[in-house]
């Protein structure tokens, strides 16, 4: 009998998971762990033939337990809680789901991008307070035909912010080393040559690109500095991205006027930080993906694929060079 191990999940029940991997006589064996500590404590963790995550963090030490299995699984798109140089090393494919949930980031970017230059928190907190009248000065509410916004990053999800920004009669300048400057035209959109020529030239700065060791820290002091005096910065992607230390403190000394931010590093965000208590940052708690036909997207893949595995079936979306049918390359 196949054995999958989930090792976290956030949802209630897995009734979706079940009615597609138990016809095939697999058994779910589902926890709540989420350290490499918590994982190596699993006696399926060894025998499992395929492993499915959603936060944990699942280490070299982790995979190299991992004597069994074929695939691991992740629910969701970035695969940055997955050690992929360890399954590659014990050909071991790890897949995502690549495009559940791009409409939903999509619109919760432009949500956020217009609650930021609307100030729409800021004057809702103003009225609850009893106070009628603007919240900020007159020159804090921004119109998006009158802004350069930068998108650093033009995948699936930074495609679809451009097209909504287009509507919106924005200029939109577009960073991303992986799409050529011809593809980028062609969206409507203008190519910055580099990271710091879109920084500099951005009143808007939105983030939509993975969690690598190229990207990680990518705004820190000193891309902040390069920034316009008063620009936003808006990120749904990863927390780790950014440097916390100094947006908090480009925030403060007023370097960005606003910061909206559906991620951030450490997640969740400390009770107390001071993220949680300025007026111009608008926080959410990673939920810019969730829509009820998302998760059932989600979950539906994700077991989809699982059951691929089991089948011995070729895999999709694999993301660490692992093309395995039966272990076989």
């Amino acid at each position: 009998m196949p054995t999958v191990l989930i090792t976290d999940s956030t949802f209630e029940t897995l009734d979706v998971e079940r009615s597609i991997l138990e016809p095939l006589g697999c058994s779910l064996d589902h926890r709540q762990c989420k350290t490499p500590a918590e994982l190596l404590q699993i006696d399926s963790l060894s025998r499992a033939d395929a492993v499915v995550t959603q936060f944990a963090r699942v280490d070299r030490s982790v995979i190299d337990r991992m004597t069994h299995a074929k695939v691991i699984v992740r629910y969701g798109i970035g695969v940055d809680n997955v050690d992929l140089e360890a399954a590659r090393d014990r050909g071991i494919p790890v897949c995502n789901v690549p495009d559940y949930c791009v409409q939903e980031v999509a619109d919760h970017t432009l949500a956020f991008i217009l609650a930021a230059t609307r100030q729409v928190p800021r004057h809702c907190d103003h009225l609850r307070a009893g106070v009628w009248g603007l919240a900020v000065p007159l020159d804090g509410l921004k119109t998006l035909c009158d802004l350069t916004v930068g998108v650093v990053g033009c995948g699936r999800i930074g495609r679809e912010v451009i097209n909504r920004l287009l509507a919106f009669h924005t200029r939109v300048l577009v960073h991303d080393p992986a799409v050529s400057v011809d593809e980028i035209r062609k969206l409507g959109a203008q190519p910055a040559s580099s990271l710091e020529e879109l920084l500099a030239g951005a009143d808007l700065i939105t983030l939509h690109c993975p969690s690598t060791p190229r990207t990680r820290r990518m705004i820190d002091s000193t891309a902040l500095g390069r920034m316009k005096p008063g620009a936003i910065l808006v990120n749904l992607s990863r927390g780790d991205l950014v440097d916390t230390e100094a947006l908090v403190k480009s925030l403060q000394d007023g370097g960005l006027s606003v910061a909206a931010l559906d991620v951030c590093d450490p997640e969740p965000i400390p009770a107390g930080h001071p993220l949680l208590k300025m007026p111009n940052v608008i926080v959410a708690p990673h939920i810019a993906s969730a829509s009820v036909n998302a998760v059932q997207r989600l979950r539906t893949s994700v077991a989809e694929t699982v059951a691929k595995s089991i089948r011995g079936e070729r895999l999709p979306n694999v993301v660490n060079g692992v093309d395995l049918i039966h272990g076989s390359g």
